[in-house]
């Protein structure tokens, strides 16, 4: 899922007379339901939610010593995008106001 696919499931659960409450809660569930699903979501800028398959080993238990069977499992996996490591990093100076996540407006060449 990419973010073009992400608003737009946002709005087909509904749209423009959503709360901020409900708006974010909704965004939420849909990632969250497509990650489940075994689908990445994509936000470009800010990062991708992957299902990342872990598989089955053998950890031992810190106070006993005891060797035990993991079995395999399915964990969710935040990437952050270029643009936000970028910011995180100190890298690109933040703008004073307006979206952060997307990349400047490029100068046209003379």
């Amino acid at each position: 899922m990419n973010k073009a696919q992400l608003i737009k499931a946002v709005a087909d659960k509904g749209g423009r007379s959503l709360t901020p409450t409900e708006a974010v809660e909704t965004v939420l569930d849909v990632m969250v339901r497509a990650v489940v699903a075994g689908d990445p979501v994509s936000v470009t800028g800010f990062g991708s939610l992957v299902p990342h398959e872990r598989p089955a080993h053998t950890a031992r238990n810190p106070q006993t010593g005891d060797e035990m069977q993991v079995p395999a499992t399915r964990v969710p996996q935040f990437r952050a995008g270029a643009r936000f490591k970028d910011l995180a990093a100190g890298r690109t100076a933040m703008p004073e106001s307006g979206n952060c996540i997307q990349k400047a407006a490029k100068t046209p060449r003379p």
